[in-house]
Order: structure tokens, then sequence, then C-alpha cells
């Protein structure tokens, strides 16, 4: 029986979810499998993988064969990395002990570069926000601006209107002032009796 490291496809239309599995070639993409070595997440930045990396190392001793996309998880998880080294330790070539801080420091210096990417992309979201947020201020300090105009040319298109009725209502005042006086007294008279 031919065994392959493959991805069984999980998850909705739009938004996979694999699993990493170890099957038969001749079972069907998301059939049964021997067993399942991790997961890969490809909605994430960076895609989230986690392995299993003894049971991995175990299928590649055992023969198992990997698809292109499952060598690459592999690879970026240094499974195939630690199968060479055990068969350097097989051959004599290497320790155990050396063949173990190989592997760490390989380990170390890959998290270091997802690391770095990690902060990269949320400082460049940073800066995209920041970005935004000054763009947006900028439009609303030219809304303000613009309605303070506007406003400003209402009120000095408004001022030559007020200045007439000010100038009608002032000839016409003192003729209203005079109707009225009269009118008070007789009001007063009509009281009194």
């Amino acid at each position: 029986m031919s065994v392959k490291i493959r991805l069984q496809r999980h998850g909705k239309k739009g938004k996979p979810f694999y699993w990493v599995v170890a099957a038969d070639a001749r079972s069907k993409r998301d059939g049964k499998y021997l067993e399942k070595i991790g997961t890969y997440n490809p909605n994430t930045n960076p895609a989230t993988i986690d392995l299993d990396l003894d049971s991995a190392v175990k299928w590649l001793h055992n023969g198992a064969q990997p698809t292109d996309t499952a060598k690459a998880i592999l690879s970026y998880k240094g499974a195939l990395l630690k199968h060479h080294l055990d068969g350097g330790i097989r051959k004599g070539a290497l320790t155990q002990e050396q063949a173990d801080a190989k592997l760490a420091t390989w380990l170390e210096a890959k998290s270091g570069k997802v690391d770095a990417k990690k902060e990269g992309l949320t400082k460049a979201q940073a800066d995209a926000k920041a970005k935004a947020f000054k763009a947006e201020q900028d439009v609303n300090a030219k809304r303000l601006a613009a309605a303070a105009q506007a406003e400003a040319d209402a009120i000095a298109a408004a001022t030559p209107a007020i200045e007439e009725v000010e100038e009608v209502v002032a000839e016409e005042a003192p003729v209203a002032e005079v109707e009225e006086t009269p009118a008070a007294e007789e009001n007063n008279e009509t009281t009194e009796a």
C-alpha cells in the first residue's frame, strides 16, 4: 500500500480549512485516512499551521510521500529537516545531540522570521489605519470650513436685507409710536369709566 501525506479539505465554501493527513493513495481526497498529522488554515495572515512533528517524521521514515503542498508545509515546519538529520544519525555522520541542536537553531531562526513578518503586518495595518484616520480628519476639517464659509456667506447676504428693513422701520417707527399713544390714552379713559 502506498501512503501519501496530503491535505484533506474542510471548512465552508470560500473559507477552506485543511487537515494534514497520512492516507492511502487510492482513497478519496476527503475520504478515509490513516492518521491526522496536523491542520493548515490559509485564511489567516500568515497562514496558521499546527503540525505534530514526530508523527510526520515517523510517516516519512515509513516511506510516505508528501504531495507538493504537503511537502511545502512539512518543510516550513521543519519535518523534512528532521527526517534528513535522522538519516545522518543512522549513517553515523551526526550524533543525536548535534542533530537536535541543528534543528533547534533552525526552528528558532524560522520563528524569528515568522514573528518579524507578523510585526511587519501589524505595523503596516497600524500605518494604514493612521493614514486613513488622518485623511478622514482632513475631509472633516474641509467640511467644517465649507460649512462655516457657507454660513458666513448666508449672513453676508442677509445683512443688506436687514439694513434695508431697519431703514424702513426707522422711517415708519415715529409714525407708529404717535398712533399708539392716543390709542393708549383712550384705553385708559375707557377703563376708568
